[in-house]
């Protein structure tokens, strides 16, 4: 029946109404915070970040306390070395910034979810997310150094790998390697369907992970494709992936929603560094309500079907929902 017998206004009239019929609920359960750890003492603000750091150890120790303090289950971490090379050797050292990193929060946190990035660009002099030789991606040698660091992550304490390079057949390399070597107990969070996005310029800026020459389109996806999404992760599904992530969330709301629909394993988002800029900037300017605008964002990327959410937002989003919006 139609209006004046049906009246949708019934159910909006009162806050205890909304909250009792609201269909898509966020939680503190499912944040993830994104930090980035690097050698020395104190920190550094990242220009195109406002409030976000490169964080030594001791300061990653600070801010990691304060995530859990406030519910936040796990961190994912990002690594800037001292010296950059064409293999990222520092990303395969046992002895590396996340797996100090890592040894440090396990022993000081132990309950915290440390998930550790898996892609040498933050390391290698050139940017690029593998190993090149003529100016050529080299696919299958990559998965040799991914499965190296994903080891020493793992050895350090890490509870997660997620390796976010996009060379096919990673994600089977490393479920193998870390196998063999009795860690058939260690999730895999693929990087599924990452596409070649311009979001991800201030993490570049962050990481100093920009590539030397060229892009990454001949490895991440075309931002104009949806079908091949489903092929990614498919594929990441049969190598041995145990959570599937779209990166990034907002522009790829409606690939988060497909993947969703047709696949039964966990799905995440990455809320990446250019989305949050783009709020905190609109923020500072007066043009947005950051409070609410971070709220809305993060339910848009929950409504399309992301069960974890990957955010430099965490602690805000914690805190808003401790206080309810």
């Amino acid at each position: 029946m139609a209006f004046p017998v049906q009246r949708l206004r019934r159910l909006r009239q009162s806050g205890p109404i909304r909250n009792m019929v609201r269909e898509t609920r966020l939680s503190v359960d499912q944040l993830i915070l994104p930090l980035f750890v690097q050698h020395g003492t104190g920190k550094n603000e990242i220009a195109s970040m406002p409030g976000q750091y490169r964080l030594s150890i001791p300061a990653l120790l600070k801010e990691t306390t304060k995530a859990f303090r406030l519910g936040i289950p796990a961190v994912i971490l990002f690594g800037i070395p001292k010296i950059k090379d064409e293999f990222g050797s520092e990303g395969l050292d046992p002895n590396g910034i996340v797996q100090q990193a890592v040894r440090a929060i396990k022993k000081e946190l132990p309950e915290l979810v440390v998930i550790t990035d898996v892609c040498v660009d933050e390391y290698t002099s050139h940017g690029h997310c593998g190993v090149v030789k003529d100016g050529k991606i080299l696919n299958d040698e990559t998965l040799d150094l991914l499965v190296k660091m994903a080891l020493t992550h793992v050895e350090a304490g890490a509870d997660i790998v997620a390796p976010s390079d996009m060379m096919d057949g990673r994600v089977g390399a490393i479920r193998t390697g870390l196998d063999k070597n009795g860690y058939h107990d260690i999730p895999i969070l693929s990087y599924a369907v990452k596409y070649a996005s311009c979001f991800y310029a201030p993490f570049r800026d962050a990481a100093g992970s920009a590539p030397e020459f060229g892009d990454r389109k001949a490895y991440q996806m075309d931002p104009a494709n949806r079908r091949e999404a489903f092929r990614e992760a498919a594929l990441d599904i049969e190598e041995g992936a145990d959570i599937i992530m779209v990166k990034p969330a907002l522009p790829y709301l409606d690939i988060i929603r497909d993947i969703k629909d047709r696949f039964d394993l966990p799905v995440a988002a990455y809320q990446v560094s250019g989305e949050y800029a783009m709020i905190k900037a609109a923020a500072e300017k007066g043009w947005l309500d950051e409070s609410r605008a971070i709220y809305e964002s993060h339910l848009a990327m929950k409504r399309a079907g992301a069960d974890i959410l990957l955010t430099y937002f965490a602690k805000e989003m914690a805190q808003i929902l401790t206080e309810g919006q």
